[in-house]
């Protein structure tokens, strides 16, 4: 019995902009997508800041690609952390390349890249922006901005902590005792409820 060939190909980029570390999709994900029957197509280094290799998406069953326009004429569905560029300075014109019809799923702020998300409306493309999906229980797996939000709150207590210049949590010796940090965090939405846990972890 022959495999049958997927008729959907997903494409992942290299993001672009100055300090990305993220990748769209990890080598974990493209699996289960590829068992369950699309192909996946990755930009070379698309995840090294990630800490993902070419060789770890080439062994999830991805094809790793070095000829960017290629791979986004082909795809029918573009993965994307921030949204998709047309700059012309770099000759990097994902937004040109892609076929009419196709798919465009990531963070793509569309109060803060206009011109980007303009240009994704011409193209006859059909863009889903990941973080304005309502926060609600049924779409809490999709909504990104949770889990960035999360983040943010555990790295900012992280940060607080090295910069205090004193220990977080109460310690005792016989030369007397440091009482704990306290610590004041503003809001208590998902960061400020991941920053208080944090705090509270590290002994403040």
């Amino acid at each position: 019995m022959h495999e049958k060939e997927a008729t959907v190909k997903i494409a992942v980029l290299r993001e672009s902009r100055p300090f990305e570390r993220r990748v769209a999709l990890v080598p974990e994900s493209c699996q289960k997508l590829i068992k369950s029957g699309f192909a996946v197509g990755v930009e070379t280094g698309a995840g090294l800041r990630a800490g993902y290799s070419d060789e770890a998406y080439q062994e999830s069953g991805a094809t790793v690609e070095s000829a960017v326009e290629g791979l986004v004429r082909s795809a029918n569905l573009l993965l994307t952390v921030n949204a998709p560029e047309n700059d012309a300075d770099n000759a990097r014109r994902v937004i040109t390349w892609m076929r009419d019809g196709a798919f465009v799923l990531g963070s793509l702020m569309p109060l803060r890249n206009l011109s980007d998300i303009e240009s994704l409306a011409e193209s006859g493309a059909v863009a889903f922006s990941t973080d304005a999906i309502p926060r609600t229980t049924r779409a809490q797996s999709m909504d990104t901005l949770s889990s960035m939000n999360s983040i943010a709150g555990y790295k900012g207590v992280l940060l607080a902590a090295a910069e205090l210049g004193k220990y977080f949590p109460m310690l005792s010796s016989a030369a007397g005792t440091v009482f704990p940090a306290k610590v004041f965090v503003i809001g208590a939405a998902v960061a400020g409820l991941q920053a208080l846990a944090t705090a509270k972890r590290l002994g403040a």
